[in-house]
Order: C-alpha cells, then structure tokens, then sequence
C-alpha cells in the first residue's frame, strides 16, 4: 500500500443529486490538498470514495452493491463511505465487509482526513472508522470549490429540510436547514466566473429555503447580490419549492439579466387531495398560480418539475387530475417515477399502497404527456421565422454537441469542430425527439479543430 508520501491516487464514485456531486468535488479537491491524485473511477487506485444516495430503496441498494463490487475488484484499497446512506445507514453499510470508513454528512471534508490518517497507516482494519455524529443543531459547513466541467458548476448553498412530507427519508439524512452565507456564495460564484465558468447552478435540499436561518434574508436577495459580481455568470437555480414564487419573488427577480429563465419545481403530484396526503406545502391550484404569476413576469420562462406516481391511495381519479394538471402546465420536462417505499416515514404504512404494475402503467402514461408537451414547445420554436437561440456548450459526442439555452432547451448542434466555451448563437433546423438540432451562426473564423 502506498504511503502519503508516494503521491497515493484515489477516486469518487457519486450517487444521488446535484448537492452530492458538489460534494465530492470538494471532497476531491480537499484529497488533492493533501497529496492524493485523482484518478477515473475505472483505474485501480488506492482509495475510492462512495457518496451515497438514499432518496429511495433503490438508491441504497445501488449504494451497498456499488460498495461490495468495488471491494471485490479491489481488496487491498481503502474505501470511505460517505452521503444520505452513510448517514441513514451506518451499521448496513459499515458491516460491508472491506469497507473502511463511513462518513456522515454533518462534516464530509473529514472524509479527506480519515483517507489520510488510512493512507499513513497503510493497512485495511478489520473495524471500520465510523464517524456519523447526530445532526441536530449542526451549522452550514464550509466547502468550496474552484474546479468546474467546460462551462457549468454546482454551487451549494443550503443543505437539510424541515418540511417533513410523508414519504421522504431526507430529512433524517440530512438535518434542518442551514444556508450558506450570502457573502461566502457570493465569492465562490465570482471566483468561479473569474476562472471563466460560464453558468453557475445554485443547489441545495431545498434550495428555496435558502436565508431561513439567516434572518429576513431570502433567495431572491441572494439572487440580487449576484446580480451585482461584475460580468456575473448564468445562474440557474436547482428544485424550489413552487410557495417559494411568492409575489416579491417574481417582483424582485423579473429584472435580472444573470438569471436563467428556467425553474425546476418539486411537484410531486398534481392532484390536492394526493399533495395533502404527501403532507406538501401547497395544492394544485397554488402551484398553478405561481407558475402562472411567473410566466406573467417573465414570458419566456420555462418550466420542468419532479412527479411521483402510485403514490398510496392514489386512485384513478386522482391519477387522472395529475395527468390534467401537467397538460395544463406544459412542463418543459416532467421526471416521472414511482412511488417508493422508505422505512420509518409515514406513508411507508399508510392504506391502499399502489401495485407496482399499476405505478408502472402510470409511469408511461405521464411520461408520454412529458414527451407531448416538450414537442409542442419546440414545434413551437420551429415555426419561428428567423429564430436564433443563445447556447452554451456542454458535451461532445461524434460529428455533434449538446447544449442548453437559457430556458433550458436542450439543443444538438452538428458539428466536426471543436466550439468555443463561450455564449454561441445557434439555428434550429428540426427536432429530435425533445432534442431541438441545430446549425451554428458563426463565422469560419471562430471554428477550431482543436
């Protein structure tokens, strides 16, 4: 086993949300601080680092089964476990046999720490490091990063969730709001663009409790702070909550040229009577009216959200106004998935739990109603005469490359040239699906083979 001192390598393998991703490139970066060096998660290296998920039972047993092959393939490396699963977890996922360490997520940087102190000692214990202390009255913990993939980066500026809805596990995992400070987001933010990010995307656990437990501070003035870095980013928020759009919201963010015209909401459902079980903070027609009092605001706003179906006591009907409610929405996108069960929540035991073929069913049939509407949207962009859209470039496939537009389109330029990471201005030609494909508007001298 390689000591400190031999520049020992490492990898980490993410599960889960935008929030966890974050994480480990902080973590990673926090390792890098100390000597290791990162590798592709396919290489053997001396550490591997696991940050798990726990949003359903799927995601754990993805977690343990990760855990177990990477022991497998690799015996004599180190493994620290960290994420929701860690915390949630701890005894199933410290009895992994190989397994090293297991973090919680009250201070994950620890988790370089521990990779350090395991590397100095140079052998696997037969007792695993276990540090997942309580999280009650735990405060924001301060992590940073620097790095960003081309033109995007996370940046977290909340964890913990205090709304308690029936049917999820994260608020055990994660503990009670706690908010970045604004000084602290803004300085990442602008060191970030400064080091030529070109969207930042705000995330949290409820990224719209933001500022709760700072005082009378709420998002939209963290968003007007931002407004004012010099040449500030694209910022793009992550899931809110649809109370968050509240009247001095809309009023206060309509006018900011740094925010993307583009809301992700956690919906859940759209029937009131289902939303109420869920134990949500609004109903259906609540969430219509801030959708509809920010497309008042901002026109071109796009709108994507999260729902569950087969939720308990879901029946036909109810069903059926879920349906109706995103026709009427015309979501950009809708997530669609089935209800799972976690131990120790309320709706794990309620009455009348759906049968996974019926939840099956209703999975598809939402998820053609997704499908639907995003083609009318784009249809719509399409029959546009003379549009032009603004995109900034993300991946790169063969012969192509995918892109967003503010409004979050998703866009597939053909192209054999390597774009700039820079705001391009595109045509759309056709449609692919939900994917708009499009032409370049740029002259040959701005085409690299590089």
């Amino acid at each position: 086993m390689s000591s400190i001192l031999e520049n020992p390598t490492f990898a980490v393998l993410t599960l889960g949300c935008k929030v966890n991703q974050y994480e480990s490139e902080a973590i990673a970066e926090a390792l890098e601080a100390f000597g290791f060096t990162q590798l592709p998660s396919f290489k053997p290296c001396d550490l591997y680092v696991i940050n798990t998920c726990t949003v359903t039972a799927e995601s754990d047993r993805k977690a343990r089964q990760l855990i177990r092959r990477l022991a497998g393939q690799h015996p004599n490396a180190f493994l620290v476990v960290t994420g929701c699963s860690a915390q949630s977890r701890t005894e199933s996922i410290a009895s992994i046999a190989g397994v090293d360490a297991v973090v919680g997520n009250r201070e994950k940087l620890r988790v370089a720490t521990i990779a350090r102190e395991l590397m100095e000692r140079g052998v696997k214990a037969a007792v695993p490091i276990v540090e997942v202390p309580a999280l009650n009255g735990a405060a924001f913990e301060p992590m940073s990063i620097t790095r960003f993939i081309r033109t995007r980066a996370y940046v977290k500026i909340q964890d913990g969730c205090e709304s308690r809805c029936t049917y999820c596990a994260i608020p055990a995992a994660r503990g009670p709001v706690r908010s970045k400070p604004m000084a602290d987001v803004v300085a990442e933010v602008t060191a970030l663009a400064e080091g030529g990010c070109r969207e930042v995307v705000l995330t949290g656990i409820e990224t719209g409790a933001w500022g709760r437990d700072l005082g009378s501070l709420r998002l939209q003035d963290l968003l007007l702070e931002i407004e004012r870095i010099p040449h500030p980013p694209r910022i793009r928020l992550g899931s809110l909550d649809p109370t968050v759009m509240t009247q001095d919201f809309v009023d206060k963010i309509k006018g900011l040229h740094c925010l993307a015209p583009h809301f992700h909401l956690s919906m859940q459902s759209g029937c009131s009577a289902t939303l109420a079980r869920m134990r949500r903070k609004y109903n259906a027609s609540q969430a219509e009216a801030a959708m509809d009092r920010v497309r008042t605001a901002i026109p071109q706003v796009q709108f994507t959200t999260d729902m569950i179906v087969g939720f308990p006591g879901e029946t036909e009907e109810e069903f059926a106004e879920s349906l109706d409610f995103a026709r009427r929405s015309k979501f950009l996108h809708i997530h669609v998935f089935p209800y799972s069960k976690r131990d120790g929540t309320p709706a794990a035991v309620m009455k009348d739990q759906v049968p996974e073929s019926v939840k099956k069913e209703r999975v598809a049939v939402l998820s053609r109603v997704s499908e639907e509407s995003c083609a009318a949207i784009l249809d719509r962009v399409l029959a546009r005469p003379n549009t032009v859209l603004s995109v900034l470039p993300e991946t790169y496939g063969e012969g192509f490359m995918m892109a967003h537009t503010p409004d979050f389109l998703e866009v597939k330029i053909h192209t054999d040239c390597r774009l700039p990471h820079e705001e391009l201005t595109v045509k759309p030609v056709s449609r692919e699906g939900e994917v708009l494909v499009c032409v370049p508007c740029l002259p040959d001298s701005v085409l690299s083979d590089d």
